[in-house]
């Protein structure tokens, strides 16, 4: 995992979106392919003690989101990046501790570029998958748009 660029997105996360840092969201692993993001249970919890619904959305959201900011940055890239629509389901109970898990395909990364380069703006679609004793969990596929 590349440190350095993984506590930059921990921080990052933390200072532009606090509900983050409330959560406990941490950055797990990043390989440049791969990013992982945990939250730990206490703080997330419902009244079922269960991973709250929207506790599980906001780390979807965010995996998907820091997948593209980090991928952006390695392109030497800032860019403003948003979610412009997406869909979750929520397929098993989560009583412990949250891990969600983004990849990225290069090929439409690389499609994704290009076109941001020629329009300014550009469009991805990202799936991510949280788990439960190695089961999916959570499956949310996000669409970002990346602007400015």
């Amino acid at each position: 995992m590349n440190i350095t660029h993984a506590k930059q997105l921990e921080q990052t996360l933390h200072d532009e979106i606090p509900i983050s840092h409330e959560m406990g969201i941490t950055v797990a692993a990043y390989d440049g392919k791969q990013l992982r993001l945990a939250a730990p249970i206490a703080p997330n919890i419902n009244h079922k003690c269960t991973a709250f619904g929207g506790s599980l959305y906001s780390l979807a959201v965010l995996c998907g989101w820091g997948m593209l900011h980090l991928k952006l940055a390695e392109a030497g890239l800032h860019k403003h990046i948003v979610i412009q629509e997406a869909d979750i389901r929520y397929l098993l109970p989560v009583d412990q501790n949250m891990q969600a898990e983004c990849t990225l395909d290069d090929a439409a990364f690389q499609r994704f570029l290009r076109t941001l380069e020629k329009h300014g703006r550009s469009r991805l679609a990202l799936d991510v998958v949280i788990k439960h004793d190695g089961q999916p969990a959570v499956e949310f596929s996000g669409r970002y748009v990346v602007h400015g």
